[in-house]
C-alpha cells in the first residue's frame, strides 16, 4: 500500500515555499522592495492553476546558487524552527501515523532543499519534490529533472515506482491526500484519492466525483 502526501496547505498549515522567501526577504537576504511582491504573485497564480512553473522555479532556486550550501543549511534550521515548526499540526503528524506499515511519501512541487527536513520531521520515509541542480556541492539555481508539479508529479512518481519495479496499477491501494486543484492529475490516478482543507475548485471536483474531503484545521 502507498500513502501520498502533499505538504504545502496539507500537512503543513501554510505554505513551506512561500514562507522560505519570505523568510530570506526577513533576513535581509532578499530585497523587500524586488521580492516580496513577486512572491505573492507566484503564490496568487499557483492558487488560480496560472502558474508558470519555470518562471517560478527560477525565482525559487536563484537565491540558493548565490550563498554556500552551509549558510543555507543553517538559515534552514532557523527556518525550520521559526517558520515550519508552528505549522506542522498534530493533526497532520495522527494522519501521518495512520499510515505506518504503508510506503510513505510526501510528494510536492516545492524543491527538496526546502522540504527534504520537513519529511523528517513528520517521520515521512521518502520525498519526491522538484530537485535543485547541484554541481560540487553547490546550487547553481537550476533545476534538475522534471518538476514536480501537475502532470509532473505523475511522471515524477511513477518514474520513482518503476525504480522499485512497481507501478501506480500494481499497487493494491495508493491513497492520495492533498488540497490543490493543481494535484488534480494525480489524484486522479490513485485508487483513492481524499482532499484536505481544499480550495473551491477541488472541492466541487471532489463532491462531483464522490471523493472524500476532510480537514486537519
Amino acid at each position: 500500500m502507498l500513502a501520498l502526501f502533499d505538504l504545502d496547505n496539507t500537512l503543513l498549515a501554510g505554505d513551506s515555499d512561500f514562507e522560505w522567501a519570505q523568510f530570506l526577504i526577513d533576513r535581509g537576504v532578499l530585497d523587500r522592495e524586488v521580492y516580496e511582491a513577486r512572491n505573492q504573485t507566484f503564490y496568487d497564480q499557483y492558487k488560480a492553476g496560472t502558474l508558470d512553473i519555470h518562471e517560478f522555479l527560477d525565482f525559487q532556486l536563484k537565491p540558493l546558487s548565490r550563498h554556500p550550501r552551509q549558510v543555507l543549511d543553517a538559515w534552514h534550521a532557523q527556518f525550520m524552527a521559526e517558520r515550519i515548526a508552528p505549522m506542522m499540526r498534530d493533526s497532520a503528524r495522527a494522519l501521518v501515523e495512520r499510515h505506518r506499515g504503508e510506503v510513505r511519501v510526501i510528494i510536492t512541487a516545492t524543491n527538496s532543499f526546502v522540504t527534504a527536513p520537513i519529511a523528517r520531521a513528520f517521520g515521512i520515509e521518502h520525498l519526491i519534490a522538484t530537485d535543485p541542480e547541484i554541481h560540487d556541492g553547490e546550487f547553481t539555481g537550476g533545476v534538475c529533472g522534471t518538476p514536480c508539479f501537475r502532470e509532473g508529479k505523475v511522471a515524477r512518481l511513477e518514474g520513482w515506482l518503476a525504480a522499485r519495479g512497481q507501478s501506480l496499477k500494481s499497487i493494491i491501494k495508493s491513497t492520495f491526500y492533498s488540497d490543490s486543484h493543481n494535484d488534480l492529475p494525480l489524484l486522479e490516478q490513485v485508487s483513492h484519492p481524499v482532499a484536505v482543507d481544499p480550495d473551491a475548485a477541488l472541492r466541487a471536483h471532489a463532491t462531483a466525483r464522490g471523493w472524500p474531503v476532510i480537514s486537519l484545521g
